[in-house]
């Protein structure tokens, strides 16, 4: 969708964005939300507005969004790109791999952020998409990386990407899950909408039967697709994020002062209630 598609001065005068906020926002933010709402103003004004604040409260995932030595390891880490093909109905199919395998090195609130900017970073270069799917290849994890889960950082994502986020998620794939997934599952449930749990799709076999829905010739060479390696698309996607510093340097700018905003989100305790801080990580056995 491009801007003359859309009824920008329409949604201005309409107040989607709020005096308060009105100068820390771009047309293509607007027009994320617009597209992710069923281009309903009303319904974007309400995204925007949630969005906005949460960017400002969960400081884990979205303050000092610099390339920083914490941020380089993550990526280093861990894989989150975008693949060559998207799907039949044009949706970007985002693909997670584990690359390093080190329990020691694994922080969730560190994968998240990684996840998230690199979310940004693509919606910035490439605008509008019908949906995005996910691909979470478990493959590497261990009950080690399991037992560094928190209940904290999995509410604030799930609220995020439930309540929140900018575009469409389609689907969640999500592969090689461990046989102790399903007590993660059993905890995270309480914080996951129905709508979110008929988006999972489970893969015990590997890549064998995803290539039914997705496009395999478009993921790495190492899990049987024909693209690019792991190595070389690690590489490919910290040089982009790297040289995204300017778009993070404006982006860290978006965030709010909420006592200016009447009626809206404060703290995370209006969020979640008076819980903040009494989150343990989850006990597997």
């Amino acid at each position: 969708m491009g801007l003359k598609e859309f009824p920008i001065q329409e949604a201005y005068e309409k107040g989607i964005v709020s005096s308060q906020d009105v100068e820390k926002v771009r047309d293509l933010d607007i027009i994320l939300a617009y597209h992710s709402c069923n281009r309903s103003i009303e319904v974007a004004k309400q995204l925007m507005d949630l969005n906005y604040s949460l960017r400002t409260i969960f400081t884990a995932y979205f303050q000092e969004r610099s390339f920083e030595t914490t941020i380089k390891r993550t990526f280093r880490n861990t894989l989150f790109v975008a693949l060559p093909e998207r799907t039949k109905d044009g949706s970007v199919v985002m693909y997670c791999h584990c690359v390093n395998g080190d329990p020691n090195e694994f922080d969730v609130a560190h994968n998240i952020k990684a996840f998230l900017m690199s979310i940004d970073v693509l919606q910035y270069e490439t605008g509008t998409w019908p949906g995005l799917e996910v691909v979470i290849n478990f493959d590497g994890y261990t009950i080690g990386h399991m037992a560094k889960i928190d209940l904290r950082n999995v509410q604030q994502i799930l609220y995020y990407l439930q309540e929140a986020i900018p575009l469409k998620l389609k689907k969640m794939h999500l592969l090689n899950t461990p046989s102790y997934f399903d007590r993660l599952m059993t905890i995270m449930k309480p914080f996951i909408k129905n709508e979110m749990i008929n988006l999972l799709e489970f893969y015990t076999d590997g890549f064998k039967n995803i290539g039914k829905v997705l496009p395999l010739a478009a993921f790495p060479k190492d899990v049987g697709g024909n693209y690019k390696t792991v190595a070389e698309l690690s590489e490919e996607v910290f040089k982009k994020l790297e040289a995204a510093q300017t778009f993070f340097a404006e982006e860290n700018k978006k965030r709010v002062v909420e006592s200016l905003r009447p009626g809206k989100v404060k703290s995370y305790a209006d969020i979640f209630g008076g819980v903040e801080g009494s989150f343990r990580k989850l006990e597997i056995d």
